[in-house]
Formats: structure tokens, C-alpha cells, sequence
């Protein structure tokens, strides 16, 4: 049980970094240079589109990946009985009598 968790942090872990990388190296509509001055043209190799297209599919399944490595790693930390909450070394508050009003 350990390796599996320990295989799917790093899948998790590679997951987050290349999502990072995907979203980094999208543009946003016009964001090239024909763009700022109102024309069509883009500087990409693959045509306005389709660039946008394989980086977009990217980010979708990585999203995805990451959000299933997420639950997985969840449930596996619950089965493995070592859920630690960080609140179960908080000691309560002492009660104490309210302030008398002043007269």
C-alpha cells in the first residue's frame, strides 16, 4: 500500500508541474503581436488554432489527471489509518467568568 501511495505523489508531483508549464505557454485570444494592432495573422507555426487546440487538450487531461491523483491520494491517506489532523494537538480554551460591568 505504501508504494502505491508513494507512486501516485509522484505522479501527482509530475502532473503539477507539467499542467504549470501547459497553462504558461498558452496565449490568451490576440495576445501576439498582429494582434495588438488589430490584425489576424498569428506568429505560430501551426496556424492560429491548431496550437491552441493541442495545448488546450493538454491542459484538459492533465486537469484531469491531477484531479483523480488528488482524490486518489485522499483516499489512499484515509485507508492507511494514518490521518492526522493537525487540530488534535490543540488544547481547549480555559473558560474563564466574564468581566463584571463597570458601575
Amino acid at each position: 500500500m505504501q508504494i502505491l501511495f508513494y507512486f501516485v505523489i509522484v505522479i501527482h508531483v509530475i502532473v503539477s508541474l507539467f499542467l504549470i508549464g501547459v497553462v504558461l505557454l498558452q496565449q490568451g485570444r490576440s495576445a501576439d503581436l498582429a494582434g495588438a494592432f488589430g490584425g489576424q495573422g498569428s506568429q505560430t507555426a501551426f496556424g492560429p488554432r491548431a496550437a491552441a487546440n493541442v495545448l488546450t487538450r493538454l491542459t484538459t487531461w492533465s486537469a484531469i489527471i491531477f484531479m483523480i491523483t488528488s482524490l486518489s491520494l485522499t483516499a489512499l491517506f484515509v485507508r492507511s489509518g494514518h490521518s492526522h489532523s493537525v487540530l488534535d494537538d490543540v488544547k481547549p480554551a480555559s473558560s474563564s467568568a466574564p468581566a463584571k460591568p463597570a458601575k
